[in-house]
């Protein structure tokens, strides 16, 4: 239990240390539906009030259908400002054969991910329009004009970015905002507004401020919050993976309970002779109990301590290692943690087991043992 445990714990703090190099330290949604009226105001007025905040940058995210020569797929369409380039290091993720630029005097480009790159068999270059497909937002659908129920434009592709995430390495697109608003029919909206803070800025402090300057309309969620879905899996897995355990262990404890219990009938002979000396029921009886639970608090320590050096072993050496192209993993061996909470939540589990055993054993004995007095 210890070392299944440690491993959940491991990937967690994996996902921790690994969080989106393209994702912002805090990021603002609206409370109530997706868009953030006036976004460029709202960005601009929450710069200038707050020091701490070293941009503030509206985006639009939402899908889209791409279309590159005859292949198609949904994209993520992440549409953002020129400075975007500061807030992150996606520029360092592109691919040698291209580079990350949105815009410039000729036009708009895109940046997508390689996911997108590899299904729709796209690269960089200024050959071939990608095309891009939403649905009309506002308005009304001719029946007899199926195509005039989208809005549409076009891109060249200037590069391809890889961050080893698969969030956002499957279907993501980089474009400029002018093209998400085009695309999107949000011409002063934006669905988030993503914030870079100074690094020695108190983030926890930082938030509370902004959540009182905004008012309840809005929510603002830190890097670990923006990858609540990751550790809410994580975790939900860890303590089901703890209770079917511990059904392991409840049912081991039928064994043991079945084991003492063969004993108290060998030792028929043994209770009544010490009933003759003067035992009472109820001291042949705590006999058999206290056995139970030295067996249950032996077995608990040395399991514990037996996990504990496991994982430990397996967190600095990195014994077991994951199956696999090594080449394509952000590690080649389980990551494991140890978390002293979980020890505790472990030995207690253990002891209450081994506490349960002693009250079936001496059940048992009880009604075995006749009191001599």
């Amino acid at each position: 239990m210890v070392c299944v445990l440690s491993v959940f714990n491991g990937f967690s703090t994996l996902i921790e240390e690994k969080l989106s190099s393209i994702d912002p330290d805090l990021k603002i949604y609206p409370s109530l539906g997706k868009e953030i009226a006036n976004a460029d105001s709202v960005a601009s007025e929450l710069q200038q009030r707050f020091d701490a905040i070293r941009y503030a940058l509206p985006v639009i995210e939402d899908n889209a259908l791409a279309v590159y020569g005859e292949k198609q797929m949904p994209v993520s369409i992440k549409a953002v400002t020129q400075e975007h380039e500061q807030t992150c290091g996606i520029a360092e993720a592109v691919k040698p054969d291209g580079r990350y630029l949105l815009t410039d005097s000729f036009g708009d480009y895109a940046v997508i991910s390689v996911g997108a790159a590899m299904s729709l068999s796209a690269h960089p270059g200024y050959t071939r329009y990608l095309r891009l497909y939403t649905p009309k937002r506002i308005g009304k659908v001719n029946p007899t004009n199926y195509a005039g129920a989208f809005r549409s434009d076009t891109v060249f592709i200037t590069g391809v970015f890889q961050i080893d995430e698969m969030n956002y390495d499957a279907s993501t697109m980089i474009v400029p905002i002018s093209v998400g608003r085009h695309l999107f029919d949000y011409p002063t909206q934006s669905t988030a507004i993503e914030i870079t803070t100074n690094k020695s800025v108190a983030e926890s402090e930082l938030m509370s401020k902004i959540k009182s300057y905004l008012g309840p309309d809005y929510v603002v969620k830190n890097r670990l919050m923006q990858q609540e879905t990751s550790f809410r899996m994580i975790n939900i897995e860890k303590w089901i993976s703890f209770l079917l355990l511990a059904f392991i262990l409840l049912i081991a404890m039928f064994n043991v309970v079945s084991a003492l219990s063969v004993l108290i009938v060998e030792k028929k002979s043994a209770i009544k002779s010490l009933s003759n000396l003067g035992a009472t029921r109820g001291f042949i009886v705590g006999v058999f109990a206290w056995q139970t639970v030295i067996i249950g608090v032996l077995g608990t320590f040395i399991g514990v301590v037996l996990g504990i050096a496991m994982s430990l072993l397996q967190e600095h050496y990195g014994l077991l290692k994951l199956s696999g192209d090594t080449n394509a993993m952000i590690v080649d061996a389980y990551p494991v943690m140890v978390q002293w909470m979980d020890v505790v939540a472990v030995g207690c589990m253990s002891i209450a087991v081994s506490a349960l055993s002693a009250v079936c054993v001496a059940l048992i004995a009880a009604s075995r043992v006749k009191d001599s007095h």
